[in-house]
């Protein structure tokens, strides 16, 4: 680097250029400047930052869009940074006499070393700027003169057009001199004074063209933004108010569900994987920050500028800030590289939401007109803005489909839903991977080979402060490692923010504990019977997110019988749907977009499923972050007569059951969330008259949802919920159990859980109906099925067998008679098949029947409508021995057992992954 020459042709107390400022610090990522030149001879000067300086080329004729058209570049000396912003008159009689206007100003970026690749004289470099974008490339060629000829190619991509520099003067919107002055660092705000004083001093003598052209990019010039037809728009729409949206209007946020939510008052748009980022727009001048309000303007100039070239002078933005690959999909990692100037891939700013426009208020519109007007605001054209799209309805399907393309997810809004800000039920978020947030408390030694640290140490808010859960040490490069090492190094602390397990697997004296405040996100595998993350793998930093909103995203829906990856894998398969995508950006993001619309033609066809329908382990943790999440729309579900007594027998009342739900929802969710619902309903208690009900209407609430199925008189509407809300709305409406089919809303006609019911008859012994589950057990391992066992809080026991749902209702049913009609002939004098009272007598009647279509049992968790409101309750075979009675657990117990509990004692059913025999 060397401005040597520069400062040898200038004499710096009479022309306005910026002297050497070989000190100042580079950008965060390089910049680019083209300025127009009017000296003796109209050129454009192009400059890319390297090296700490600005690399020059004067390019007579400026750059051209066309793919291949080859201009003439002159190399010429190096400049220094703060010219970047410099626009003004250089004095008759110095060295470049004439105006200087600032035509286009952004970032770069190219692959590999700059340098290195100018000194062998081809540079290959993408441009992100307002007018010129997209993949160009530098050649030097053998032609001799004064100084190296190089030729400015343009490549071909999305931006490629039949125009070039002059014909880009006429439709700039926007003074980009102003904004390179405020984009760049190094400019100094007395050379950019100086430079305006001497502009005005000079404007007689100046010299410059005076052709339409050379003037149309200058501030004075430039054509006006007229917000009047953008208003009407928006004032049309439903909930429109006139007048203008706050800046800084608060981010809504979204909560984590298992499963995409179904129905066609939901839309369902690609879960990015990048950084949330807010844009105002007002009188033309864009600020730009992140969702928990840090300025990112500076730090992404080019998206600022694509902000300002929109038709409009005033709008509220919401999107996420992304690199996409090659083939559309958002790659965090390449994210960080181009923030920290190691890549030089281009950003992509997919807005999927209007908050404001030209004066008007949009909040209080639905959430679809909304982006109707917003992607009528920012067009089809290819550049950092784009429109990213969604599908209505169909949420298993479009989440499964995005699982098939490697997205990590999607995030399902309510069409009709009005942005409030916060976290609510209206938006939500369904991944593909399991991952979440965590505080980094501390950190271990290296060993052997490796360098900067051996591990992470992570935790978990909880209602008394910060809990351990264990550690990560995967997923980092070396880079990462020396980076993270100083951050974790600048926060050293003597004081412990967790306590750790006395087994823990490291030695004490290698932790460096640190204060707790970077947030990293981890991908893991489940969690492990002591509360600790199994097969953690670091993902990324996440410096948009602070320690106080940890675990606000949690919602309670673990997967319900089958999880996420069951539901992808089975909707993947044969998925006609494609996903939303970004529509504007580039090539690759359109070949996406193309198709964004065919998941709207109808529902995929259901597959049999390959995976494990079981549910996942939760943790103490996990139950901690569900009840401070607080789901909003949880909160709102109101309670009335809560000091109604529901269980005389017991004294409890219906606010003690709904606390009960609410308690105990992040276990009973896993058993039915997402499948059809049977209720035991008791309008005046448990000793009073009670009615199953099976069928959906509105009167249970909002959050109870409909599945239409098929039944011989016709298509009916059943129930099911999907959330805690739902829980309650069921709560409230004097339901005490909750019976779920042995299949879900995805699949409902393949069961993926079976259930044997052990009914005694008159004098029956609990001894013998635990000997009779055992061996109930031993038998089903002889067909190849593992089983699990439940109390059911009423006479006697359940032996659950998950299945893979590939066999119909039909199948099932018939080997779960044949079952337990073998049984009963190997053993009549203590088992039955049939449903006659008479034969009970002293024997179990092996109740099979529960296995058919629209049949259903109990689910764990689930109060009974018994005189002291007992629980249904799962087991680990070893504990049953220890069980006293089929009710050994009353609401109250039930709860301290559920706080007890590492793990779900049916964990083992995640691993399963078992057929009917004969499958």
């Amino acid at each position: 680097m060397t401005l040597r020459e520069y400062a040898r042709k200038r004499r710096f107390g009479a022309t306005p250029e910026p002297a050497d400022d070989s000190g100042a610090a580079p950008s965060r990522r390089p910049i680019f400047v083209v300025q127009l030149h009017h000296a003796s001879s109209r050129h454009y000067d192009f400059r890319l930052e390297a090296d700490g300086v600005l690399k020059s080329w004067a390019v007579p004729k400026g750059p051209s869009l066309r793919v291949g058209e080859k201009r003439l570049a002159v190399q010429v000396e190096d400049h220094p940074l703060s010219y970047a912003g410099f626009a003004g008159d250089i004095p008759e009689g110095h060295y470049g006499a004439g105006h200087v206007d600032v035509f286009d100003h952004g970032t770069w970026s190219c692959d590999g070393e700059p340098l290195a690749a100018i000194a062998a004289g081809k540079l290959d470099f993408v441009l992100h700027g307002e007018r010129l974008n997209g993949n160009w490339k530098l050649v030097r060629t053998a032609l001799r003169g004064k100084q190296p000829q190089w030729l400015l190619i343009k490549r071909d991509d999305a931006f490629a057009a039949d125009r070039e520099a002059d014909d880009l003067l006429q439709d700039s919107p926007a003074a980009a001199a102003k904004r390179a002055a405020k984009a760049t660092k190094a400019t100094k705000a007395t050379k950019i004074t100086k430079a305006s004083k001497a502009s005005k001093a000079s404007k007689a003598k100046s010299t410059r063209s005076q052709a339409p052209a050379a003037t149309a990019a200058t501030p004075a010039a430039r054509p006006r933004r007229s917000d009047a037809a953008w208003r009407k728009r928006a004032l049309a729409l439903e909930g429109a108010r006139d007048r203008p949206c706050p800046p800084g209007a608060r981010a809504q946020l979204t909560l984590l569900r298992a499963r995409a939510p179904d129905g066609a008052q939901w839309l369902h748009e690609i879960k990015w994987d990048g950084y949330r980022l807010l844009a105002d727009l007002d009188a033309g001048q864009a600020t730009l920050r992140s969702r928990n309000d840090q300025a990112w303007t500076e730090t992404f100039p080019e998206v600022a500028h694509a902000v300002q070239a929109l038709p409009v002078r005033e709008v509220r933005l919401d999107g996420e800030l992304v690199v996409l690959d090659a083939e559309g999909r958002s790659d965090f990692s390449a994210l960080q590289r181009v923030i920290e100037g190691s890549s030089r891939q281009p950003l992509r700013y997919l807005v999927f939401d209007l908050l404001g426009v030209a004066g008007v208020d949009l909040r209080e519109v639905p959430l679809l007109q909304r982006k109707q007007l917003l992607r009528a605001l920012l067009g089809d054209t290819p550049g950092v803005l784009a429109y990213s799209d969604h599908v209505l309805g169909h949420g298993p399907e479009v989440f499964a489909a995005a699982a098939a393309k490697g997205y990590e997810g999607v995030v399902s809004k309510r069409a009709d839903a009005r942005h409030h800000g916060g976290r609510g039920g209206d938006w939500v978020k369904t991944k593909h991977e399991n991952s979440d947030d965590f505080v980094i408390v501390g950190y271990t030694d290296p060993k052997g080979a490796r360098n900067g640290f051996g591990s992470l140490l992570l935790a978990q808010r909880s209602a008394g402060g910060l809990r351990y859960v264990g550690r990560v040490g995967t997923g980092f490069d070396e880079s990462g490692l020396r980076r993270l090492l100083a951050q974790l190094q600048a926060l050293h602390s003597e004081q412990a923010a967790v306590e750790l397990p006395a087994h823990a697997p490291f030695p004490r004296r290698s932790v460096h504990w640190v204060r707790p405040q970077l947030v990293a996100e981890v991908a893991f595998r489940g969690w492990a019977k002591e509360g600790l993350l199994r097969q953690a793998a670091f993902k990324r930093l996440r410096a948009d997110k602070p320690l106080q909103d940890l675990g606000g995203d949690r919602a309670p829906l673990p997967a319900a019988g089958q999880g996420n990856h069951a539901v992808a894998a089975r909707a993947a398969a044969s998925a006609k749907k494609t996903v939303p995508a970004a529509r504007g950006p580039a090539k690759q993001a359109k070949r996406s977009a193309s198709n964004g619309n065919a998941a709207k033609t109808g529902a995929a066809e259901r597959k049999p499923a390959t995976a494990k329908p079981a549910p996942r382990a939760s943790t103490a943790a996990q139950k901690t972050a569900f009840s401070a999440s607080a789901d909003a729309a949880a909160a709102a579900v109101a309670i009335t007569h809560p000091e109604r007594v529901v269980y005389p027998g017991a004294g409890i009342r219906k606010g003690e059951v709904a606390d009960y739900y609410r308690a105990i929802a992040p276990w009973l969710l896993q058993e039915v969330a997402g499948r059809p619902l049977s209720l035991l309903r008791c309008p005046d208690g448990a000793g009073g008259e009670c009615f199953f009900q099976k069928h959906n209407n509105r009167a249970l609430g909002q959050h109870v949802q409909a599945i239409a199925l098929k039944q011989k008189s016709g298509t009916e509407d059943y129930l099911y919920i999907d959330d805690l809300a739902g829980l309650l709305e069921l709560v409230q409406m004097n339901t005490l159990e909750l019976h779920p089919w042995g299949s879900t809303v995805d699949d409902p006609e393949h069961p993926d859980r079976l259930v044997f019911d052990l009914d005694p008859g008159e004098g029956v012994s609990w001894a013998q109906i635990k000997a009779a589950a055992r061996e109930i057990r031993t038998r089903l391992r002889e067909t190849g099925l593992e089983s699990f066992v439940r109390l059911s809080g009423g006479k006697g026991l359940h032996v659950v067998v998950p299945i893979v749902p590939d066999a119909d209702w039909e199948r099932a049913r018939d080997f779960c008679e044949a079952f337990a009609q073998a049984l009963a002939g190997s053993a009549p004098e203590r088992y039955v098949a049939t449903m006659s009272k008479a034969k009970r007598s002293g024997v179990i009647f092996v109740d099979w029947l529960r296995n058919g279509r629209g049949n259903t049992s109990v689910c764990s968790w689930s109060l009974r409508a018994r005189e002291h409101a007992t629980v249904a309750v799962p087991l680990r075979w070893e504990e049953l021995a220890r069980i006293a009675s089929p009710q050994a657990f009353p609401l109250a117990k039930a709860l301290q057992r559920a706080a007890r509990l590492r793990a779900h004692p049916w964990k083992e059913m995640a691993t399963l992954e078992q057929r009917l025999p004969g499958s």
